[in-house]
């Protein structure tokens, strides 16, 4: 994500901050109470990894990353991304990684 993006999530999050919140913190937080965790299933490529839900309701996200650790960033920001959640409220959000089996991967509100 772009350092200007940031920036701008960040000066907005200033503004309205004590006022309102994105709708989109209420609805991750609903979704993953009715549904559970979102599972990703990983394949190698020959320069990446990519990540594909398998069980998101309201369609697909799919992202990659050179390593696990980019794509642990890249699976986060994409899940704040389907719910339309600015990265400046990443940390409200509190998604981060619940299961972990082989090539496959868990994410959810961490509680």
């Amino acid at each position: 994500m772009s350092i200007t993006k940031q920036i701008k999530d960040h000066i907005a999050k200033l503004f309205f901050g004590g006022v309102s919140v994105p709708r989109g913190l209420y609805e991750s937080s609903e979704y993953f109470r009715m549904y559970g965790a979102i599972h990703f299933k990983y394949d190698k490529t020959e320069d990446c990894i990519v990540a594909k839900s398998s069980n998101f309701k309201w369609g697909t996200i799919i992202t990659e990353g050179k390593d696990e650790k980019e794509l642990d960033r890249n699976i986060k920001d994409a899940i704040l991304t389907a719910f339309e959640i600015p990265s400046s409220y990443s940390k409200e959000a509190s998604i981060a990684r619940v299961g972990s089996r082989k090539n496959n991967q868990e994410y959810a509100i961490a509680k």
